[in-house]
C-alpha cells in the first residue's frame, strides 16, 4: 500500500478505516479485513483495473466502480456485497468462462488456479453463455509455455516483464475478440528475448503460461533396470517445498525432502549446495587473480541462467566482467558424469541426472550447448521444477510430513552452510566474502555474517575492507534492478570490484518455479521472500561447517582429481564461456 503521512477515512461496509491518502479502495478494504474479488490486480505491479471484478459500490456514485484503481477520499462509503455486486462479478467470471477451455480436470493448475477458485466462490455451476471462442496453437518452443487459450487477458505477465524484469519480451497484439498476448510479432517464445526466468508463470491467475513439463521423462528413467538415476537439489527447494504439505513459509525441510526423494525411486540424492561449495572455491580464486594481475574489474558472479540469458542479449559488452564458472547445478552434473562416474566405475550413457531446481531458465540452462558431453548427450539429463517434484511425490502418494530425516549422499552431498544461502540474494556475495577474506589475509573471520549484503532490496552496495584494500561490492536482484545497477557501472558512475546478480525478485527463493504461495500471500511479496530467506539463514546458522573453503569433500576432490582451483582440469570441466545473442524477436 502507499506510504503517506496523511490519512484519511473511510467507511467499508460499515467499518470505519484510516488509511494513506494515496491508497485505493481496495487497499482500504484489505486494510479493514473485507476480501474484494480480483483478478488482473496485482500489489507489486502497476494498476491495470481491466478485468472489473473488483467492482464496488460507493455512495454518490451512479455505478459500481472498479476498487483496485479508484483513490480514497475523506469520508466515503462504500459497501463491498450486494445481490448487484455479486451478480456483476459473476456474469464478468460468467463470460470470461465462455471463452475459457473446458478443461479444468486436466489442466497443470488444476487446485491452484486463480479463476477456478473465483468461479467456485462466486457461485458458478453452469455455462450461461455460449459461443464462438478464441482459438490459438500452444506454444512449446521454450522451457516457458505460452497458451493463449488460457490467457484471460488480465495483462499480469506484461506487466511484470517490463516493470520487474525489464525485458519487454510480452504486449497485447490486436484489438477485440482478436486480442492475444504474445512477444513481437506474435513470434515463438524461443525466437523472443524472453530469458526463460518464469516470473510470468508466477504471475498468471491461469495456465496461459506454464513450464515444460519434465516429469515423464524422470517418470521413465526411474522405470528404466537399466538406468542409475540419480538426483541433485538446490539450496532453495528445501526452504520452500515444505509449504505445498502444510508447513509455514520459512521452515526449513532438508532431511524429509532427502527421505522423500529416495522413496521416490533415486539411487542417490546429491545436493547442489556442494557444486554451490565449488563454485565460491573457482570464483573467489578467479576474482582475487583478477584483482592482483589488475585485469578487468568488476567480477560478475554467473550462478543466474535468466541473468546470464539476459546479460547475453541485452548486455554483451559485458560478457567479459562475467564470471566463467558454471552454475552449481552445471559444476555438479558435470561432476557426476566424470569425477563420480570413474569413481564408480559406471558408464556415464548410464546415469540419468535429474536436477531440482527453483528456476524454469534452468531448464534451458541444461540444453545448452556448451553445458553437453563431446557426444551431444546432457550433463543434466533433467530439471525439473520445485512444483513438478510436488506433483510427483503426490502422484507417487509420498506421505511428506510423516517422513523421517535423511542425509544427503557422500561426497557429493557434503556442504558447507555458505552453500545454502546461495539460494537468496546476497547469499552468493556473502559466502564468496567469507572465502575471499580468509585467503587474501590468512585470518580467520570473527564474524561470518555479512549482514550488509542480505535483505530483498533491489539493489544493495557494500565496502567490505579487506586486508586494506576496500572492496566494493553489490547485489541486485529482478532484472529491472539489475539494469539500473549495471547502466551505473557503464556510464562509470559507480565503481565495484565484486557484483552479484539474481535474475528473479528475492533471489531463488522466488524463482520461476516455486511452489505458488499460500493462502493470504502472493508471487513478489518481499515478506515470502524473507520468510523464505531466514529458512536458509537458519540452515546456515545451524552448520558447524559454514565455510565452502573448508568443506573436506571439496578439498578431497580437488586433491585426487581436479588439481587445485582454477587448474587446467578445474577449467576443462567447471568452466565455459558466454557468447552475445541478438534480441531476435526486434528486426
Amino acid at each position: 500500500m502507499p506510504t503517506t503521512k496523511k490519512q484519511v477515512t473511510v467507511w467499508i461496509d460499515g467499518t470505519r478505516v484510516m488509511v494513506p491518502e494515496q491508497a485505493t479502495l481496495l487497499d482500504a478494504a484489505d486494510a479493514a479485513g473485507i476480501h474484494v474479488p480480483r483478478l488482473c490486480h496485482h500489489p507489486n505491479l502497476s494498476l491495470l483495473g481491466a478485468c472489473r471484478v473488483c467492482v464496488v459500490e460507493v455512495e454518490g456514485q451512479r455505478n459500481p466502480v472498479a476498487s483496485c484503481s479508484f483513490p480514497v477520499a475523506e469520508g466515503l462509503k462504500v459497501k463491498t456485497s450486494s445481490p448487484l455486486l455479486r451478480r456483476l462479478r459473476r456474469d464478468i467470471v460468467e463470460l470470461i468462462l465462455d471463452n475459457h477451455p473446458q478443461d479444468c480436470q486436466t489442466c497443470p493448475r488444476n487446485g491452484t488456479c486463480e479463476l477456478q477458485r473465483l468461479a467456485y466462490e462466486l457461485g458458478v455451476r453452469e455455462r450461461l453463455f455460449e459461443g464462438e471462442r478464441k482459438r490459438h496453437a500452444t506454444d512449446a518452443s521454450a522451457p516457458v509455455i505460452r497458451n493463449p487459450e488460457k490467457c484471460i487477458l488480465c495483462g499480469r505477465c506484461v506487466r511484470v516483464c517490463a516493470e520487474v524484469q525489464g525485458v519487454y519480451n510480452l504486449s497485447q497484439h490486436h484489438r477485440g475478440f482478436a486480442n492475444v498476448v504474445a512477444p513481437a510479432h506474435e513470434g515463438q517464445m524461443d525466437k523472443s528475448v524472453c530469458v526463460q526466468c518464469g516470473q510470468c508463470i508466477n504471475v498468471c491467475p491461469t495456465a496461459a503460461f506454464v513450464e515444460q513439463d519434465a516429469t515423464e521423462s524422470v517418470f521413465e528413467a526411474l522405470a528404466d533396470p537399466e538406468r542409475m538415476v540419480v538426483v541433485q537439489t538446490a539450496p532453495a527447494i528445501r526452504a520452500t517445498i515444505g509449504e505445498a504439505f502444510g508447513y509455514a513459509p520459512g521452515t526449513p525441510v532438508t532431511g524429509k525432502l532427502v527421505t522423500a526423494l529416495r522413496l521416490m525411486g533415486f539411487a542417490k540424492v546429491f545436493d547442489t549446495n556442494f557444486g554451490a561449495d565449488l563454485t565460491i572455491l573457482e570464483e573467489a580464486h578467479e576474482f582475487l587473480k583478477r584483482l592482483e594481475t589488475g585485469a578487468r574489474l568488476p567480477l560478475i558472479t554467473s550462478c543466474s541462467p535468466g541473468w546470464i540469458n539476459f546479460m547475453e542479449r541485452f548486455y554483451p559488452e559485458l560478457i567479459p566482467l562475467a564470471s566463467t564458472c558454471k552454475s552449481p547445478m552445471s559444476m555438479l552434473s558435470t561432476l557426476l558424469k566424470t569425477y563420480y562416474a570413474e569413481k564408480e566405475g559406471l558408464k556415464p550413457g548410464k546415469l540419468f541426472v535429474v536436477a531440482v531446481m527453483p528456476c524454469t531458465a534452468k531448464k534451458f540452462e541444461a540444453r545448452r550447448d556448451e553445458h553437453r558431453m563431446a557426444d551431444g548427450r546432457p550433463y543434466t539429463d533433467a530439471v525439473v521444477t520445485t512444483r513438478e517434484l510436488i506433483w510427483m511425490m503426490r502422484c507417487l502418494g509420498v506421505d511428506f510430513r510423516d517422513l523421517p530425516d535423511g542425509d544427503f549422499d557422500a561426497p557429493l552431498g557434503v556442504s558447507s552452510g555458505a552453500a545454502d544461502i546461495f539460494g537468496t540474494t546476497g547469499g552468493v556475495m556473502e559466502a564468496a566474502l567469507r572465502t575471499a577474506y580468509e585467503k587474501v589475509t590468512g585470518r580467520e573471520l570473527a564474524a561470518l555474517d555479512f549482514e550488509q549484503v542480505r535483505g530483498v532490496e533491489g539493489v544493495k552496495e557494500a565496502v567490505v575492507p579487506i586486508n586494506g584494500l576496500d572492496i566494493r561490492v553489490a547485489v541486485a536482484n529482478g532484472l529491472q534492478n539489475a539494469k539500473t545497477l549495471l547502466e551505473a557501472v557503464k556510464s562509470g558512475a559507480k565503481r565495484f570490484h565484486l557484483i552479484e546478480i539474481m535474475a528473479c525478485p528475492g533471489g531463488c527463493v522466488a524463482g520461476g518455479g516455486q511452489p505458488y504461495p499460500p493462502a493470504g500471500m502472493h508471487v513478489l511479496d518481499p515478506e515470502l521472500a524473507k520468510l523464505r530467506a531466514r529458512a536458509l539463514y537458519a540452515i546456515d546458522a545451524g552448520k558447524s561447517l559454514r565455510k565452502s573453503h573448508d568443506n573436506p569433500a571439496i578439498e578431497a576432490l580437488y586433491g585426487e582429481y581436479l588439481g587445485g582451483p582454477n587448474s587446467h582440469r578445474a577449467h576443462e570441466l567447471l568452466h565455459t564461456q558466454y557468447q552475445p545473442k541478438s534480441p531476435r524477436g526486434i528486426p
